[in-house]
C-alpha cells in the first residue's frame, strides 16, 4: 500500500504553476498507460487553461482547492473546492477561475 498527500501535492504544484510561464503544473498520481484507471493531479494559475481537448474515457474532477470551470461545446459548469465534477464524453476544455488543483480520474476506455 502506498499513501500520499495531497495537500503537500497540491501545494507543491500550485507553486509550480504559479512560477511556469504556461500556468500550470501536473503529476500522475496514479496509474499511467499500463493502467485502465488513471489519476492525475492538474494546478493552474488564475486565468490559464487547458485547451479543447477529447475525453480518453469516463472521467471526474474532484476540485480540491480554487476555483475551475469546466466547458464543452455551450455548456460549461464551474466548481469549487469540495465540488465534484462529471467530464462529459465529448471535446472539452478546463479553466482556473482562481489558483486552482484539481484530481483527474480517467477510466480509459479500450
Amino acid at each position: 500500500m502506498q499513501k500520499l498527500s495531497l495537500d503537500a501535492r497540491v501545494r507543491e504544484h500550485l507553486e509550480r504553476a504559479t512560477a511556469s510561464n504556461t500556468g500550470r503544473s501536473a503529476e500522475t498520481l496514479y496509474g499511467g498507460h499500463e493502467h485502465a484507471l488513471r489519476q492525475t493531479l492538474i494546478a493552474l494559475r488564475a486565468g490559464t487553461s487547458l485547451a479543447e481537448h477529447e475525453n480518453p474515457g469516463e472521467a471526474t474532477l474532484l476540485v480540491l482547492r480554487g476555483r475551475v470551470r469546466l466547458h464543452s461545446g455551450d455548456t460549461s459548469w464551474e466548481g469549487r473546492t469540495g465540488d465534484l465534477l462529471i467530464v462529459p464524453p465529448a471535446r472539452h476544455s478546463l479553466e482556473a477561475v482562481e489558483d486552482a488543483a484539481a484530481l483527474l480520474t480517467v477510466a480509459k476506455t479500450p
